[in-house]
């Protein structure tokens, strides 16, 4: 049907490839495991949402733009390296406030006023949502990864190349969603049992700040193949 082959080596495969850790799942475990499943959940969907972006791109064809052009390959290498180490620094400014107890509270990225537990909580589910896309969008080797691996599972004869994408890039987004939330879920879960103390939190957040800024690095470091 619409000119696919082998759709369960496809479906395999692309499980196989999400579990493999990368900035996208780091962000959703950091979220989920400062703020909860459905903040993990919120950075899952913007992973989602960026992938759906590279698929509907390659699809078109406007992908292939970054495989073949050295300079639109870089722009988008650096402005993606940036924001990932940008993202990485952040977490590695954290820091512990006080509530109103005098209880010791981390604050990961600075952003919410004193006297509240795990400011990280406060960031709103729409800005969570958007650095989940962002993370996915701006990294160039995500496209060149459809542009890759989709093809294969596309007859050379098939009448209609781009919906056959499609369907395997939506297929592809499906089985990646219900890794990502399952991992939010998990992490969540983990997080809680082992009630984790503000204090180690930190810690692991700006640990996960220093993967940040080494996966930024080799990402501006990749080279166009």
């Amino acid at each position: 049907m619409f000119g696919i082959h082998d759709l369960t080596l496809f479906v395999i495969s692309g499980l196989l490839l999400n579990i493999m850790p990368g900035p996208d799942s780091l962000l959703i475990m950091a979220r989920s495991a400062t703020q909860g499943w459905r903040a993990g959940c919120a950075a899952a969907l913007g992973v989602g949402a960026g992938t759906m972006l590279h698929i509907g791109a390659a699809a078109l064809g406007l992908s292939a733009l970054l495989a073949t052009s050295a300079t639109a390959f870089t722009v988008v290498k650096w402005v993606g390296a940036a924001y990932i180490v940008w993202c990485g620094i952040c977490m590695l400014r954290a820091r512990l406030k006080a509530d109103k107890t005098g209880t010791p509270v981390s604050d990961p990225l600075g952003q919410t006023p004193p006297y509240r537990f795990a400011p990280q909580a406060n960031l709103p589910y729409r800005k969570i949502f958007a650095q989940g896309f962002l993370t996915n969008v701006l990294n160039p080797k995500v496209a060149l990864f459809f542009l890759a691996f989709v093809p294969q599972f596309i007859d050379a004869g098939a009448a209609n190349k781009p919906l056959a994408f499609l369907v395997l890039g939506c297929i592809f987004n499906f089985n990646s969603m219900l890794w990502c939330n399952s991992l939010a879920i998990f992490t969540a879960f983990a997080s809680a049992r082992l009630k984790v103390k503000p204090q180690v939190a930190l810690w692991l957040n700006r640990a996960t700040g220093s993967l940040f800024i080494a996966l930024g690095a080799r990402l501006a470091l990749a080279e166009q193949h």
